[in-house]
């Protein structure tokens, strides 16, 4: 059901009124393959913090559901991962992997061991968002905890380098919904060879021990985490279903192109079945079929998505964002922010600036 409480509705009812008014710029041009690439280009990861972790077997962490994405790179040893629904798979040195929505896992020297939450385990700061973890819980050890300058080496030493961090595409867009609990580094390396060489540098920079280590591994992994993302997303060009294979329509892939091209028009749908050729009944049951919801539906997500980052990114004040987006008042936008991001503006925005003022 559309929100008419917007003085610009996103999809008029009925006769086209606005003859008499004065017409809107035209869309910007924009291809469907070029959307894609906008996002990849504009896809930006933010690390939260970085760790080496030395854990002697056995040993096993479990990982809580965050709202950060989670990396792994095993860098000698071996060790398990599972995440609800799975089976444990084994990760060998060299492997790296990524949890993109920060979904609860487990990783373990072997399946069988006790699980301890990670946070458990004691760590020591190295310098900014860096620290390094060498330990065990004490009633895991009877010593308490693992000798702080264990060999890297030792049979028994597993050591991964693992990694927070925060994408800056909001975690209801349609891409990152599509993307699985798990991306495996090696699973891509096929698709793209940056992967593999990056794999290598890692294993290589951990072996060598040198100053500045951690810091340099931080910045290899978002490379490494953007490139598994960019190999997933050229995998996923080939499906024949889902949001990437609706971008790559050519009727409906220029309209959603022109959407996000211009979240904050007034977009109508006359307008819309234009830029696809087609009548309102054929574009609108196309689009529904091809992307999975109606275009009034799609639009307003794609309006919200662009609110929040205003509103969490560039701290835009909320009746800001109501007038650019064309709401008649801040009430009726957080209604509609409510209902489709599950947080009222200005809750989100008085949570951004505290955490802003403790920077």
């Amino acid at each position: 059901m559309l929100d008419h409480s917007s003085r610009k509705p996103p999809f008029p009812i009925g006769p086209d009124r606005s003859a008499h008014t004065t017409a809107p710029a035209p869309a910007t041009p924009l291809k469907p393959a070029d959307l894609l690439t906008q996002i990849l280009l504009s896809l930006r990861l933010e690390g939260v913090e970085y760790g080496r972790c030395l854990l002697r077997a056995p040993w096993a962490v479990a990982y809580p559901a965050s709202q950060e994405a989670h990396f792994h790179f095993v860098a000698h040893g071996s060790c398990w991962l599972r995440t609800p629904g799975s089976e444990w798979q084994q990760l060998k040195t060299g492997d790296a992997v990524l949890l993109p929505r920060g979904s609860l896992h487990i990783l373990a020297s072997s399946p069988e061991v006790p699980i301890v939450d990670i946070h458990t385990l004691p760590r020591r700061p190295v310098a900014d968002k860096l620290f390094v973890l060498t330990g065990e819980p004490a009633h895991l050890s009877p010593a308490g905890m693992a000798a702080p300058q264990a060999s890297e080496t030792a049979v028994d030493t597993d050591v991964l380098f693992c990694g927070a961090m925060r994408f800056n595409m909001d975690p209801l867009h349609p891409l990152m919904a599509m993307m699985p609990d798990v991306m495996q580094a090696n699973d891509l390396a096929q698709r793209d060879p940056t992967v593999p060489m990056l794999l290598e540098a890692m294993e290589r920079e951990v072996s060598l021990d040198r100053v500045g280590a951690c810091g340099i591994l931080a910045r290899m992994a978002d490379v490494l985490a953007a490139s598994i993302i960019r190999a997933w997303v050229e995998c996923a060009c080939n499906s024949a279903s889902g949001w990437i294979a609706a971008v790559q329509c050519p009727n409906i892939g220029k309209v959603m192109a022109a959407i996000h091209a211009q979240p904050e028009r007034p977009w109508s749908v006359p307008e819309l079945a234009e830029l696809m050729g087609a009548s309102r009944s054929r574009f609108a049951e196309a689009f529904t079929r091809t992307v999975g919801e109606s275009p009034a539906k799609y639009v307003a997500k794609i309006k919200m998505f662009q609110a929040r980052h205003w509103i969490s990114q560039e701290g835009m004040r909320v009746a800001v964002a109501a007038d650019r987006l064309g709401y008649d008042s801040e009430a009726s936008f957080s209604r509609a922010f409510k209902r489709i991001v599950g947080q009222a503006p200005g809750s989100l925005r008085r949570s951004t600036s505290g955490r802003a003022l403790h920077l």
